[in-house]
């Protein structure tokens, strides 16, 4: 894993929220997919890691957002700790996995991977966490890589392009989302690995 992406781990985060704004809108679910290289070195989903969340003192939380995904964040039954609480226990697993593939940083992959990117450093300074292991900027983008790969930026519309199947009901959890961009990340390196292993074969020595 960390020859093939420059000693950076790709674990894919889907954040649902209640808004578009990061600095001032809720983060109300967030989902990270670690990945693994199985034994013919084809990149796969390892793990998935989800919580509900409390949104942050103050948090904005528009209706129509609420309307799309689903989320009463306000409901008796919903499971939902604090952010810091929600970030510190998925960046443990991430280091965990970065540990065991010999990486030294993590990076976000995600759908509009920017958008994910955005709401999880705005939490990550809310909550004053000093051990992040993503990357601050850096991160790769399926909507970029479908689009190149099959056509399609929208993610059911992608979804489909690969020949996957899209389920509605579930679409727009965080772990839903997560898990079906992790499969389309994986199709994508997967398409490109004889590719990739010429060229790094033939790559001169790096100084």
């Amino acid at each position: 894993m960390a020859n093939r992406f420059r000693g950076f781990l790709p674990v894919v985060v889907d954040v649902e929220t209640g808004g578009f704004n990061a600095r001032t809108d809720a983060l109300l679910e967030i989902a990270a997919v670690t990945l693994s290289l199985n034994s013919e070195g084809l990149l796969e989903r390892q793990e998935t890691i989800r919580y509900h969340v409390v949104p942050f003192e103050g948090a904005n939380i528009e209706a129509a957002s609420l309307a799309v995904n689903g989320i009463d964040p306000h409901h008796p039954l919903r499971p939902a700790i604090d952010e810091r609480d929600a970030l510190q226990r998925t960046f443990r697993e991430v280091r965990r996995t970065m540990r065991e593939n010999r990486c030294s940083r993590a990076v976000l992959v995600g759908h509009n991977a920017h958008f994910d990117l955005g709401f999880l450093n705005q939490a990550v300074e809310r909550s004053s966490i000093k051990r992040n292991p993503f990357h601050p900027f850096s991160c790769f983008d399926t909507a970029t890589l479908c689009g190149v790969a099959f056509g399609q930026t929208v993610l059911a519309r992608a979804v489909i392009a690969a020949g996957m199947e899209w389920d509605e009901t579930q679409a727009h959890s965080a772990s839903y989302d997560a898990e079906v961009t992790a499969d389309l990340f994986c199709e994508v390196v997967n398409r490109y690995r004889d590719i990739f292993e010429t060229t790094w074969r033939n790559a001169p020595p790096q100084p």
